[in-house]
């Protein structure tokens, strides 16, 4: 498994511009509701309860973070509970599908927009497990804004400007 520091440099290599950056914390937030969504209308019988794989996801997926860098998962807790309470609350509506449908596209929207003004691929294009990456890079882009995680991004910016500046002659290369 590639380290924190690897995967968000990757990351960050193709989300350098500020607007870019500014676009991802609304897209991505909107992306990953509506995903929780549409896994919320997946139901699993468990016991005398049902169990959404949108619950389940999360689990596995915050495990994952946890391995990755445990404080930055522990935002990532915090930014999700709400996520699946109101998504859980949504799927009991009239069209949940519908709805999941429309935010996600609308979310994607925007991070194309972004990626305009970056003039970069978005990072899945090159490794789909950069999607898992796209919460945990805003979480820690947050942290980084209140001063949190300083050895951290004093790690990942030289590597991103690097990959960058890789990328950048392979294309012009």
């Amino acid at each position: 498994m590639k380290s924190a520091v690897e995967q968000l440099s990757t990351y960050k290599s193709v989300h350098l511009n500020p607007k870019n950056i500014r676009t991802h914390f609304v897209g991505v937030p909107m992306i990953i509701w509506s995903a929780f969504l549409m896994f919320g209308t997946l139901r699993l019988a468990w016991q005398d309860y049902q169990v959404s794989v949108a619950m389940v996801l999360t689990l596995v997926v915050l495990a994952y973070y946890m391995m990755l860098h445990v404080r930055l998962a522990l935002g990532l807790v915090l930014f999700i509970i709400p996520v699946l309470y109101t998504t859980e609350m949504v799927v009991h509506t009239e069209h949940p599908m519908l709805i999941a449908l429309s935010v996600f596209a609308l979310g994607w929207v925007i991070q194309f927009v972004g990626h305009k003004y970056e003039k970069a691929k978005p990072a899945f294009m090159d490794d789909l497990n950069q999607l898992l990456i796209g919460p945990f890079f805003l979480m820690a882009e947050l942290y980084f804004m209140f001063g949190w995680e300083k050895d951290l991004a004093a790690k990942i910016k030289p590597l991103a400007r690097d990959k960058r500046r890789a990328l950048e002659a392979k294309l012009h290369g």
